[in-house]
Formats: structure tokens, C-alpha cells, sequence
């Protein structure tokens, strides 16, 4: 059976509070204030009347916490009764302060408030009918003086406990937040990196499988051609190769990566050669003054080129064309891959490619439009925005 510390430690409280005004109670009536020159004339002799009302004053403390307003209620009905009749109370009073601080420490201020109010309310009752009211006006100053600071430490404490709380659920709130953030940067990096990879294998592997191709179907009649053909296989895959590296290099923190400049626009007639010579007729296009570019629309747009020639020398077909156009305008960077070909992916049917490309264009507020052309073929074109020109 599990024992409830709280409500333990308050009945010992009371035991312990009780047993000692029983004893003041008994101990100190008026023939022995009288004698010590105090206020004893008038007070009426203890009995066993008396002693009930210092036990039912002390009582209530057991359920300070759990009940404290009804507490204070409860114990301040005998405590007057005790000041009315004329006895000497003991330390029943401290009763009454101990359930005033309950009040002040675990309830609202409304309510705390009230307690303080009853509390002054009924011991000027008591002391007008009981032997108190022979007391000067400094006696009666000094008890309102100590309920309010015993008032005002319970609340002190209820708004310690308060703040303390407000702390810890602050630093909860923190806590799932940086959690959150922390989720969230590791599903934006692992977008990244999935980005990244497949722009690197997808594009040099599907150019390294056409060249293949050529070179088997030329390989007895033009060994020559074939031989070129597996030149630029192996040219293909040794770059393959080392953006690879420089991918897992970057991740490794153990590694020292080659860490080189990322592709971009100033890339794009080395990529249109590459096409070239893997059998895609491919032409380029520059529009307006090339000015400042931000790095990381650079390389989106650098990797749009790539998906996008890399899909149609896989689904054009045999005599497709590609048109690469890159426009510089004042405050847009716009690049467009459009083909003639009868091949072409339908928007329903979007690989990781195009997936990864929608995503590094959105993440610089561009716009991207992806399908097939009116006339034919298919057109992959995105709209940077430029700040200030740059």
C-alpha cells in the first residue's frame, strides 16, 4: 500500500502542533500569566472544554494541502470560540497561521484574498467579545502585521513554484523544438544528399549506357568508332567517379575531400559537349549579360540542364534534338531544356530526377513547369528570381 507523503507529514504537523498548545493550554492559565505580570485577569480556567477546542483548531492542518481553504474555515471556528470565552488558547492560533499560509501557497489570489479577510474579520471578533479586547492597539497591530506576513510568504512560495514551472515547461517547449528542428534538418539534408547522388549517377550512367550501346553495335564493323566510344565510357565514368568522391567526401568527417567548385552555368557548354558526344544532337543558347549569380541557384540551374538532357537522350528516341536556352534578364535567371522528339515523360509519371529538381527549384522561390511541348517533344524550364539584380 503506498503511503501519501504529503498528508503523512501534515498529520504529524498537527499531532505535533496540537500536543504542544494542549500543553501551553493546560500549563499557562490565568493564575500563572497573573503571576509572570501578564494579561491573565478575566481568562477562564482551563477544562476539558477548552482542551476539545484547542484540538479541533489544531486538526484541520492535517488536510492543509489537499483541502486548505476548508482547513482554515474549520480551524478558525473553535479559535474564536476559544477568544470568546475567555481562555487562553496556547498555540492554538498558530493553527490558523499555519492554514492561512496553506491558502496563500496553493490557491488563487482571489481565494487567498478571502482567507486573509476572514482570518482579520473573525479574530477582531474574538478579541471585541473576549478578555483580548482589553489589549492595546499595538497588541492588535502586531497580529495583523504577522497574518499579512505570513499571507504574504505563501504567496511568495505559490509564485516561486509558479515561475519554476513556467521554466520547465519553457525549457520542454525548447526541447520538442529543437528536436523538431533537428528531425527537420536531417530529412532537408538527406533530400539533399538523394539530390545530389542521383544527379550525379543518373546522368553519368545513362550517358555511359548510350555510349555503350554505340559502341556494340559498331564495335566489328568501326573499331575505331567503338574505341572512342569506350574512351568516353571510361571519361564518363572516371567524372562519375570523382563526384562521387567528393559527395561521400564532404559526408565523412574523417575524410579530407577534394573540395572543388560546384557546377554551374559557366559548366554548361562542357555538358553540352559530353551530350554531343554521346549522340545527342544538342545546341546552346545564351541570352543577355551573365551578371553575379547567387551559388546555389547556379547550381540548380546547372543541374536542371543535366536532368533535363539526361531525360532526353533516355526517352526521346533516335534523332531528337535538345535546345538548351539560358536567359539573363535584370532580375531572373531563366533556363529552359526543351527536345523534338517523340519520347518524353508524362507528369504523372515523374522520376526522383524531376522530383529533386522541383525541390531545388522551390527552395530558391522559383518556378518550374515540366511537360510536353505544343508541337512535340517535351520542355523542362525554370524561372530563378534574382535579388537586386544579382
Amino acid at each position: 500500500m503506498r503511503i501519501d507523503r504529503a498528508l503523512f507529514h501534515d498529520t504529524v504537523l498537527a499531532l505535533v502542533v496540537a500536543a504542544v498548545s494542549v500543553a501551553l493550554f493546560v500549563l499557562y492559565g490565568p493564575e500563572r500569566l497573573h503571576e509572570q505580570g501578564a494579561l491573565g485577569m478575566g481568562m477562564r480556567a482551563p477544562d476539558a472544554f477548552g482542551v476539545a477546542l484547542v484540538v479541533l483548531a489544531c486538526a484541520p492542518i492535517a488536510v492543509r494541502r489537499r483541502w486548505p481553504l476548508t482547513g482554515l474555515c474549520a480551524a478558525l471556528v473553535p479559535e474564536t470560540v476559544l477568544a470568546a470565552l475567555g481562555y487562553g488558547a496556547g498555540l492554538a492560533g498558530a493553527a490558523g497561521l499555519v492554514l492561512l499560509y496553506s491558502v496563500a501557497s496553493h490557491r488563487g489570489l482571489a481565494v487567498a484574498l478571502g482567507a486573509l479577510m476572514l482570518s482579520v474579520t473573525l479574530y477582531v471578533i474574538g478579541a471585541m467579545a473576549g478578555p483580548a479586547a482589553a489589549m492595546g492597539w499595538s497588541e492588535h497591530l502586531v497580529v495583523a502585521v504577522v497574518l499579512v506576513a505570513v499571507w504574504g510568504a505563501g504567496r511568495n512560495l505559490r509564485l516561486r513554484r509558479a515561475y519554476l514551472e513556467e521554466l520547465k515547461d519553457r525549457a520542454a517547449r525548447l526541447e520538442r523544438a529543437h528536436a523538431a528542428d533537428t528531425r527537420a534538418a536531417r530529412a532537408e539534408e538527406r533530400s539533399r544528399i538523394a539530390r545530389e547522388l542521383h544527379d550525379v549517377v543518373a546522368h553519368h550512367v545513362s550517358v555511359m549506357t548510350v555510349q555503350a550501346s554505340a559502341a556494340r553495335k559498331v564495335l566489328s564493323s568501326d573499331p575505331e568508332l567503338a574505341r572512342e566510344a569506350l574512351s568516353a565510357i571510361e571519361h564518363t565514368g572516371r567524372m562519375a567517379m570523382n563526384e562521387m568522391r567528393n559527395i561521400v567526401g564532404v559526408l565523412r568527417a574523417d575524410a579530407r575531400a577534394e573540395l572543388g567548385p560546384q557546377p554551374g552555368t559557366r559548366d554548361l557548354p562542357s555538358l553540352v559537349e559530353q551530350m554531343r558526344e554521346a549522340g545527342l544532337v544538342t545546341r546552346l543558347t545564351v541570352e543577355g549579360h551573365a551578371g553575379p549569380i547567387p551559388a546555389g541557384v547556379d547550381l540548380a540551374a546547372y543541374r536542371l540542364v543535366q536532368e533535363g538532357l539526361t531525360n532526353t537522350l533516355r526517352h526521346a528516341g533516335a534523332g531528337a534534338e535538345a535546345l538548351v536556352t539560358v536567359r539573363h534578364e535584370p532580375y531572373e535567371l531563366d533556363v529552359s531544356v526543351e527536345d523534338d522528339g517523340r519520347g518524353g515523360q508524362p507528369s504523372g509519371e515523374q522520376g526522383h530526377g524531376l522530383v529533386g529538381i522541383r525541390e531545388r527549384v522551390a527552395l530558391y522561390g522559383g518556378i518550374l513547369s515540366v511537360g510536353p511541348r505544343p508541337g512535340g517533344g517535351f520542355e523542362v524550364r525554370a524561372r530563378f528570381p534574382l535579388k537586386d539584380g544579382q
